[in-house]
């Protein structure tokens, strides 16, 4: 199977892509693209299936990036892969030929680029993470490297759409209390159930924090089983584990 691969043209300049689940080495529930060491999935897969996505890119795979994602506002800048990753949830570099890499199963995976100062970023952006400051944090990040917010561009990926993103009152009941109008970003469901619109919310902080161009891919994760593995469609099926997708920039 053929590794697939998502781009955007707002990061057309730069190495990037946001990796379906297929072209890789796993088999069951990991078939078959799954990048995520913190799965039960066999780690030489996993391996295999992080350097094909590295190679896509025409990154060396030693050459790449990555955090211990704990949906956290934490960002940092960095000009090599870490030898033990530190808990954190964005980086940026302005480092040619290192790559950031971001792990993600629902949670928004964020490619960032000011093509001017050189200088990019990634976050994972789960709804606590987003709340809690993560985008700002990394444009802050990206900013102490040389980047200007008005230059930046940020390109959000597959990702749970609202459609799909059922919960509960008092899950309204935190955004509600950052800000009466996050109201806007929640939507009437079943019961009392809700359905929250984490792009919308997440476009909307990255505009808010003054960057020129904020989009989405628009594909949502969980309703397209094929393309994307989704923790919250897994957990409905009752399935023992689920896979993690990758997203890369680099200069």
């Amino acid at each position: 199977m053929t590794i697939e691969v998502i781009t955007s043209d707002a990061l057309a300049q730069l190495r990037h892509g946001f990796f379906t689940r297929k072209g890789g080495a796993s088999t069951g529930p990991f078939a078959s693209l799954n990048c995520g060491y913190g799965s039960t999935d066999r780690k030489d897969a996993v391996s295999i299936n992080r350097n094909r996505a590295a190679d896509a890119l025409g990154i060396s795979p030693k050459r790449v990036a990555t955090v211990h994602q704990a949906h956290s506002a934490t960002a940092l800048a960095t000009d090599v892969p870490f030898d033990v990753q530190p808990r954190a949830d964005a980086m940026a570099t302005a480092t040619p030929g290192l790559g950031l890499a971001i792990l993600t199963a629902d949670c928004q995976p964020v490619l960032l680029a000011d093509n001017a100062a050189q200088v990019i970023g990634a976050a994972h952006a789960g709804w606590r993470g987003a709340l809690d400051g993560v985008l700002e944090a990394t444009i802050d990040a990206m900013e102490e490297l040389g980047a200007h917010p008005p230059e930046i561009s940020a390109v959000i990926g597959p990702s749970i759409s609202q459609r799909a993103y059922e919960v509960g009152p008092e899950f309204l009941e935190r955004f509600v209390d950052d800000d009466p109008a996050n109201t806007r970003f929640f939507a009437n469901g079943r019961d009392d159930r809700l359905q929250f619109d984490l792009v919308g919310y997440s476009l909307q902080r990255l505009r808010n924090a003054g960057i020129g161009n904020a989009q989405w891919t628009g594909h949502c994760t969980y309703s397209d089983s094929d393309r994307f593995f989704s923790y919250r469609r897994s957990r409905q099926r009752n399935e023992p584990d689920y896979g993690r997708l990758m997203s890369v920039i680099c200069l």
